[in-house]
């Protein structure tokens, strides 16, 4: 049975938004952890093929997010409380995530070069008190300030409108509305594609 983690009060007044960049690695991994926010991922599952995510789980996808911040992409933003890392949101232009771009159910509901919203991880410590919904502002505001004409998201809708929050990495629907988003399709009976327009 797992250990039960005590969640701490947070202050979203108190939190500030940076960019992942070379300065803000190593915050980065040790938000992540030793399991690269879960399973390994790194936050690459969105940006190659299943098989090649699938057979570089765990160092090799670090390795590989290490690099695109090597060479000064910014894949997404980190919220700080004091100097540690306590919640990520990925936000890039849709073009640069390959699943997105391959998926028939995921596919662009129209031809503006919108920006993408398609995944989080907050430290367990600090969820359940409004930390997804600040990052999605932040991310949105963040990708308009780059030109982004709107900004979408791709959160999974479970029967019974519940499920671990490990299965919630694309956010919920509730966190989005909140911050805004609405819905623009509903591809599937467990997908939803939400956005907001600038």
């Amino acid at each position: 049975m797992s250990k039960k983690i005590a969640l701490v009060p947070l202050d979203l007044a108190q939190l500030t938004i940076q960019p992942l960049t070379q300065q803000t690695w190593a915050a980065f991994e040790n938000l992540f952890g030793e399991n690269g926010a879960c399973g390994g991922c790194w936050c690459m599952f969105w940006h190659m093929k299943r098989s090649e995510f699938d057979s570089s789980k765990g160092q090799g996808n670090r390795k590989m997010m290490a690099d695109r911040v090597s060479r000064g992409e910014v894949p997404g933003l980190l919220a700080f409380l004091g100097e540690q890392a306590v919640g990520w949101v990925a936000v890039e232009p849709r073009s640069a995530y390959q699943a997105l771009e391959r998926s028939r159910s995921l596919a662009p509901v129209d031809e503006l070069p919108i920006w993408s919203i398609p995944c989080f991880f907050v430290d367990k410590r600090y969820r359940k008190q409004g930390l997804t919904t600040w990052l999605i502002r932040e991310a949105a505001r963040y990708a308009f300030n780059q030109g982004a004409p709107a900004v979408e998201a791709y959160p999974v809708v479970y029967e019974g409108g519940k499920a671990s929050d490990t299965f919630y990495y694309t956010g919920k629907i509730s966190a989005f509305e909140k911050a805004g988003f609405t819905e623009v399709a509903r591809p599937s009976k467990t997908k939803s594609i939400m956005r907001f327009h600038k």
